[in-house]
């Protein structure tokens, strides 16, 4: 065997393992991730908050991930991804054990500023940790590009599913502790578990990984291109669309269709492991071309199509008060699932592969920065629309912003942009 194929084989060897590494990583994160935002969620809907009330909580969480996402990028590109997954996961150590001080006896307005503002410090590690990732696999499906051209969908598909599930197990978790423990200790035990991930970070994530010479300009940062451009728009309002009925609107509902914060958590849970299994199949759903794009856009169309008739006919449904209405809301939350799971999985392929390898981290951290946008609109008004017209205006609000999303995905570019 020659020295040059020796060489290919360790280094093939070395970017699955360092894939492997970082997955396993952000596993745990996604996992306290999911599991805070179902005890906050629950915790102070068991207070009497209202769903507007609820929605606040989570706005600076969402607002945060916005300018973390396009620094988190840069910082990527600049220091190296080790060093960003280590300060994301600190900070969510940081963020938790900050609400874990919260105290009953405070005043609402005081516990619901102290709550947003841990949720800050929350949202920004989620944000900075998802966009080093996310970045990661760029830089290791590039290494191993010769294990074939599906390599980069099929990687990007595994770790987007998988993360999924995770956090669905995090739902489940969520619920679970704060039954059985109440809320400051299971976050103390949350802090503890993600204090593990961290130093496994530290121990085997490679410290140059991702390093490179970051932008100098706000002009050259922000000149992608503009298949990462329409993407971004695109992602606003998929996101968005999700966030408007899921955040508030579908736990609320079920909460008081007489569920409990358990069986609210676990449904959650199964929803978001199968909606993280469809993801991870996606390779499998959408045809693969030689080029990475003359089937991937179109794909994007079609799902982004069949995604917003979904959520207009149970926007009909629930408009006509369907008998056993939310046992119809739980179908359509499925069908909803796998068609929202192909057409992320399939987004999230496309803006790896519209990015060129040297920045990386920049264009998903700025790709991810439009994700939050989508979420911080669509968390606003999850509260404000369930309050003021349950969950059939959230739906109606959803259905539009996803034909948003149809029409933006028309125009998806189909040839890889020039290096």
């Amino acid at each position: 065997m020659s020295d040059t194929l020796l060489a290919q084989l360790s280094e093939r060897k070395a970017a699955v393992r360092d894939y492997a590494i970082v997955t396993a990583a952000y596993w745990g994160f996604t996992l306290t991730d999911g599991a805070l935002r179902m005890m906050v969620l629950l915790h102070f809907y068991r207070l009497g908050y209202s769903s507007f009330s609820l929605a606040l909580l989570f706005l600076l969480y969402e607002a945060a991930g916005i300018l973390a996402n396009l620094i988190g990028g840069w910082l990527a590109t600049r220091y190296g991804i080790a060093r960003m997954l280590a300060v994301g996961m600190s900070l969510q150590i940081i963020g938790f054990l900050l609400l874990s001080l919260l105290d009953p006896g405070w005043t609402a307005a005081l516990s619901v500023t102290w709550v947003v503002i841990a949720q800050g410090i929350c949202g920004v590690a989620k944000d900075l940790t998802k966009t080093a990732s996310k970045s990661a696999i760029k830089i290791t499906a590039d290494r191993a590009q010769n294990q074939g051209s599906g390599q980069l969908f099929k990687w990007v598909a595994w770790f987007t599913g998988s993360k999924n599930a995770m956090k669905g197990v995090g739902f489940f978790l969520g619920g679970l502790l704060l039954d059985q423990l109440g809320f400051g200790p299971a976050l103390w035990v949350m802090a503890a578990l993600l204090g593990v991930v961290l130093a496994g970070v530290l121990m085997f994530v490679p410290r140059l990984m991702g390093k490179r010479d970051a932008s100098k300009t706000a002009k050259e940062f922000l000149a992608k291109n503009r298949g990462i451009n329409l993407l971004a728009l695109a992602r606003v309002v998929l996101f968005g669309a999700r966030d408007v009925w899921f955040v508030v609107g579908v736990p609320v509902f079920l909460y008081a269709s007489g569920w409990t914060f358990t069986m609210v958590g676990g449904f959650l849970a199964l929803w978001t492991i199968g909606y993280g299994l469809v993801q991870a199949l996606a390779p499998q759903i959408v045809r693969r071309s030689d080029d990475g794009l003359s089937r991937e856009v179109p794909a994007a169309r079609w799902w982004s199509a069949i995604l917003a008739a979904i959520t207009a006919a149970l926007a009909v449904a629930v408009g006509m008060h369907a008998p056993q209405l939310q046992w119809v809301v739980v179908f359509g939350l499925v069908l909803f699932g796998i068609a929202f799971a192909v057409n992320s999985s399939v987004h999230s392929y496309l803006v790896l592969a519209y990015a060129g390898s040297e920045k990386a981290a920049e264009d998903v951290g700025f790709y991810y920065a439009a994700n939050a946008l989508g979420r911080f609109g669509g968390t606003l008004l999850s509260g404000l629309l369930y309050q003021w017209g349950g969950l059939l205006w959230a739906l109606i609000a959803s259905a539009m912003m996803l034909t948003a999303c149809w029409l933006v995905t028309l125009a998806l570019p189909v040839v890889r942009p020039k290096a």
